[in-house]
C-alpha cells in the first residue's frame, strides 16, 4: 500500500471481528514499533503483547474507553522509561498502527487512567504507561484503495488547512 494512502485512510477501529490476529502480523506490528526512531537512539520503550481475554478485561477497567479492550483480541501496551520520551512513544504507536493497517488490521490507542493498576496488572516493574493499543479485524473489510487519497482527506473530520497551517518564507 502507498504510505500516504495508508496514513490518510487509517481510522480508529473500536469494534473487531472475533478473528485472531496471526503471529506473523503481530511480529510485524511489534517490529514496526521496535525500529521506530528515538531521541539519541535511546529506544526508551518496552512492549507487552496481550492476547489473554482475562487480562484484556482487567485492563478495560483502567482505560478511558473500556469497550475497546473488551472487543479486542489483541492489545499491545507501550511502556516508556520516563516522561521525557512522550514524543518517542507517539512515534512507536503510530508506526504500529500503520503497520497493522497495511495488513488489514484496525487499531485504536487507549489512554491509561490508572497507572498503578496498569503496573499491577501487567507486572511492569515501573515506567510510564504510554498507551494500550488495541488491534483486530474491522467488522467489515475496508479497502483503502477504493478511494484516492484526496477523497479520504475530504471525508475526514479535520480542521481546514488554512486554520492550522501558517508559513514563514523569505
Amino acid at each position: 500500500m502507498d504510505t500516504f494512502l495508508a496514513i490518510v485512510s487509517r481510522r480508529e477501529v473500536r469494534d473487531y471481528r472475533p478473528q485472531e490476529v496471526p503471529s506473523e502480523i503481530v511480529n510485524r506490528i511489534v517490529d514496526a514499533g521496535r525500529i521506530s526512531g528515538s531521541s539519541k537512539n535511546t529506544q526508551p520503550w518496552r512492549f507487552i503483547v496481550i492476547r489473554s481475554r482475562s487480562t484484556l478485561n482487567e485492563l478495560a477497567i483502567i482505560v478511558t474507553r473500556p469497550s475497546n479492550l473488551e472487543a479486542a483480541k489483541l492489545a499491545i501496551a507501550i511502556v516508556l522509561d520516563d516522561s521525557a520520551t512522550l514524543f518517542d512513544g507517539g512515534r512507536v504507536a503510530q508506526n504500529m498502527m500503520l503497520a497493522a493497517w497495511n495488513d488489514g488490521v484496525g487499531s485504536c490507542p487507549n489512554d491509561v487512567k490508572d497507572a498503578e493498576g496498569f503496573h499491577r496488572i501487567l507486572s511492569t516493574g515501573g515506567g510510564l504507561p504510554s498507551t494500550i493499543l488495541t488491534f483486530g479485524y474491522p467488522p467489515s473489510r475496508l479497502s483503502p484503495e477504493r478511494k484516492h487519497a484526496g477523497q479520504w482527506i475530504a471525508s475526514a473530520d479535520r480542521k481546514p488547512r488554512q486554520n492550522i497551517v501558517s508559513e514563514i518564507a523569505d
